[in-house]
């Protein structure tokens, strides 16, 4: 290898490994936005791994907030035009928090006629928490009743003599719909069985829906 071609090679191997260092998200796509290369922290912002980016759509990885924003860049790009672009986007965690961001890509070529590759980096702006499952309402008739005995101030022994069941194989009932709803106590557990519309609004005695 003549000594130029070797020099190339050493800077290119030294670019390549500064890029891997780089703390904010980096990747080299394509003029059409086709993952070329992508640094480890572009891939955990996709909980994945460099090398499984590689074809993958930017696009697709961080959806656009404005369709437009993307069409006027495409345009651009097809014109030659060698400005910076930013796209305000949106993307899901690999936590499952929803972030907001903004995607800087820089059309980089060795010449003017050249059909440029894009530099594209990463702005994480903001996180919204992925939102809560609805608690689950469905319940057996057998846990339905408890709670309607309970809502009318029935002790376990009374539940249990009601429903033929031993006082243990209440509280294990009154156990799994707490931990179901997330309920501290009974009394939170009456609540949430009358939030849920498992038992009947404005009825004595209570009853089940």
């Amino acid at each position: 290898m003549d000594p130029e071609r070797r020099e190339a090679v050493l800077w290119r191997n030294r670019a390549l490994t500064l890029f891997d260092r780089v703390s904010l998200p980096v990747a080299v796509c394509d003029v059409y936005g086709a993952v070329l290369l992508a640094n480890p922290a572009m891939a955990a912002e996709c909980g994945t791994t460099p090398g499984r980016l590689r074809g993958r759509d930017v696009l697709e990885l961080f959806r656009p907030r404005e369709a437009t924003q993307v069409e006027r860049i495409a345009q651009a790009l097809r014109l030659r035009h060698r400005s910076r672009y930013q796209v305000s986007v949106s993307w899901r965690a690999p936590g499952g928090a929803e972030r907001y961001g903004e995607l800087t890509a820089d059309p980089v070529s060795d010449t003017i006629e050249d059909t440029p590759t894009l530099l594209v980096m990463l702005r994480m702006l903001g996180e919204r928490e992925p939102a809560r499952a609805a608690p689950e309402a469905r319940v057996t008739p057998v846990e339905a009743r408890i709670l309607a005995l309970l809502a009318g101030g029935a002790t376990t022994a009374r539940a249990a003599r009601e429903t033929g069941l031993t006082s243990d194989g209440v509280t294990y009932h009154l156990r799994r719909l707490s931990a179901r709803w997330g309920a501290a106590n009974r009394t939170e557990l009456v609540a949430r069985a009358y939030a849920l519309g498992v038992l009947a609004a404005g009825v004595w005695p209570p009853a089940p829906v």
